[in-house]
C-alpha cells in the first residue's frame, strides 16, 4: 500500500464511507511490485521511502494496523506516534526487489484494482528480511548517536 491508496483510505474515512479492508492486526508494506513472471507470485517488490505517508499514519494506527514497513528514516513525530500506539516501524533491503520478491509465496489485490501497482494488495511472505527501526517506545535507530 502506497500513496495513492492510503489517500483514498482518508478520504473515505473522512466521509464515513465503508473501508474495502479490515486493517485490524495487519502490516502495511510501503511497495508496488511490478508485474508478475509467470514462475513467482509477485513481480520485483521494494520498499518505498516510509516517510511520504507519515501524514497518514496516525490514522493507519487508529484502524488497528499493528506495524509498517518500507526504508528509510521517518519524520519526526513517527516515534511519538509509535509510542503511543504501542507500534514498530520495520525497514527492509533497499535495492533488492528480487530477492524481496522470491520470499512471496502468495499475492493477491484487496481493493482499488484501478490504482495498479499502488492498489491495496495483500502478501503472504516467508523469511521476510526485517529490522526493526523505530519500537514501541519511541526508539529510532536513526536518531542513534545522533
Amino acid at each position: 500500500m502506497r500513496d495513492a491508496a492510503h489517500k483514498r483510505i482518508k478520504e473515505m474515512k473522512e466521509r464515513n464511507e465503508k473501508l474495502p479492508v479490515d486493517f485490524k492486526d495487519k502490516i502495511i508494506f510501503y511497495a508496488g511490485p511490478a508485474k508478475k513472471p509467470d514462475f513467482q507470485a509477485v513481480g520485483s517488490i521494494g520498499p518505498t521511502t516510509s516517510n511520504r505517508m507519515d501524514g497518514f499514519l496516525e490514522i493507519m494506527y487508529q484502524l488497528g494496523i499493528s506495524a509498517t514497513v518500507g526504508k528509510g528514516k521517518r519524520s519526526g513525530f513517527v516515534a511519538g506516534l509509535n509510542k503511543k500506539y504501542s507500534k514498530v516501524y520495520f525497514v527492509t533491503p533497499s535495492g533488492m526487489a528480487a530477492m524481496l520478491s522470491q520470499k512471496v509465496k502468495k499475492h493477491t489485490v484487496l481493493a482499488f484494482d484501478d490504482l495498479g501497482t499502488e492498489a491495496i494488495q495483500e502478501l503472504i511472505v516467508e523469511d521476510f528480511p526485517l529490522m526493526t527501526a523505530i519500537d514501541v517506545n519511541g526508539e529510532d535507530i536513526f536518531d542513534i548517536g545522533g
